[in-house]
């Protein structure tokens, strides 16, 4: 009996220390955590510059409702955007020393620095499942 009462202390001690260090964010901490989430929901309306570095000149441009994912590892930028309720199209875009480049939010948006904002998709756990083979045993 000690056993579950001690596991089960030991649990409400976890999760109170995880509540406990969530509340020691800052406003700011929050809300870009917020920003970025709701960027990912397509809910933000951002321009997005590929830049000459050599001439200054703008190379690529995107304008629209992006979620950005800087892979620096892979040296690219990955873009995906939504253009209409069922279209989506995703750009990896090439990163190099002399092409910087600019993720500007263009409107503002309303997020909340008291909470942290969580998306539950309950139809993301059931898969699209797409069937790929042939009818040969080869």
């Amino acid at each position: 009996m000690n056993k579950w009462i001690n596991t089960g202390i030991a649990t409400a001690t976890i999760i109170l220390s995880g509540i406990l260090l969530t509340g020691c964010q800052d406003d700011a901490q929050v809300a870009s955590y917020n920003l970025s989430k709701a960027a990912d929901n397509f809910e933000v309306q951002r321009r997005i510059v590929f830049i000459n570095g050599i001439t200054d000149e703008y190379l690529f441009e995107v304008i629209g409702k992006c979620s950005v994912e800087p892979d620096t590892s892979a040296r690219k930028l990955d873009v995906t955007c939504r253009h209409a309720a069922n279209d989506y199209r995703k750009h990896f875009l090439g990163i190099s020393d002399n092409t910087p480049y600019l993720v500007e939010q263009l409107d503002s948006v309303d997020v909340s620095v008291y909470y942290t904002r969580i998306t539950f998709k309950p139809q993301t756990i059931i898969p699209d499942v797409d069937f790929r083979g042939g009818s040969d045993n080869e």
